[in-house]
């Protein structure tokens, strides 16, 4: 007789106040036959503080298409697991959609257990538009290459919210400032639900300088949040420049400028010389 399949359950863990995590979250730790971790290390220790003892499987980004397939066997085979990342919702700007895909391919079960995540923790108090958003996650780690990710989204009209790492804050709020223009309205949530908890919000011209002058909001981890371009005729002004910027890379600036006006529908005048 064959067994019953198991249930994979993507579980949420906290951010950072280990009270937010639920009581569904710890019932499910509790009785699963093993929990697929980021890093085992960083669960282990979350596990001991409730007195869970289950056995740990390391799934990574390094490992994950090799683990894919041994997992969803045990799935197969009438085990319960438990997908977990090192805060906050599996999948968010983490490992593990692979083994889901593979999970779900199977015909097999796959359960959420909601909570904590970040993006949306900040968004909640962040007091930007949220009917509409763009989540992009970590921004590039080169300059040139965060840039080249950023130009497209300044004529974007949603909110939009990043992940951002302590040493490379300054340089993408420079960047953000640049790109999008210094007086967009953003927010700055660092070390949500951790005891140095903040959150800043004014222009990205303002969250820049206040970053830079003080050492304290350039530790712990952040979520920046930018609003995104007010009104179709800033739209296509911030496209319109972000054309003329990598136009004007092969032609001379009055070509390249008529050329971003036509495309982008922006006055010329907006555009060059800018």
């Amino acid at each position: 007789m064959q067994p019953r399949p198991g249930t994979l359950h993507v579980v949420a863990t906290p951010i950072g106040n280990l009270g937010d995590l639920s009581p569904r979250a710890l019932e499910t730790l509790r009785t699963v036959d093993a929990i697929c971790a980021e890093d085992t290390r960083h669960t282990r220790q979350l596990l001991s503080h409730y007195g869970i003892e289950r056995p740990l499987v390391a799934l990574h980004e390094h490992n994950e298409d090799l683990l894919a397939e041994r997992l969803v066997a045990r799935l197969q085979a009438g085990e319960s697991l438990a997908l977990v990342s090192d805060a906050g919702t599996p999948l968010v700007s983490d490992p593990g959609f692979r083994l889901v895909r593979a999970a779900r391919a199977a015909g097999l079960k796959v359960s959420p257990v909601p909570g904590a995540c970040a993006f949306v923790a900040a968004l909640s108090v962040a007091g930007l538009p949220s009917d509409r958003l763009v989540f992009e996650g970590f921004l590039p780690a080169k300059a040139s290459a965060r840039r080249e990710r950023l130009a497209p989204l300044a004529a974007e009209t949603r909110t939009l919210a990043f992940y951002e790492s302590a040493h490379r804050i300054e340089e993408a709020l420079a960047d953000m400032a640049t790109i999008f223009g210094g007086d967009r309205r953003a927010v700055i949530a660092r070390e949500l639900t951790k005891l140095f908890e903040t959150v800043l919000d004014g222009t990205l011209a303002d969250l820049q300088a206040r970053v830079a002058e003080d050492p304290n909001q350039r530790k712990g981890e952040f979520v920046v949040l930018v609003q995104g371009a007010g009104d179709d005729a800033d739209a296509r002004i911030a496209e319109g420049k972000r054309l003329y910027a990598k136009l004007g890379e092969h032609l001379p600036p009055s070509t390249a400028a008529k050329l971003a006006a036509e495309l982008s529908g922006a006055p010329r005048k907006a555009l060059y010389g800018s």
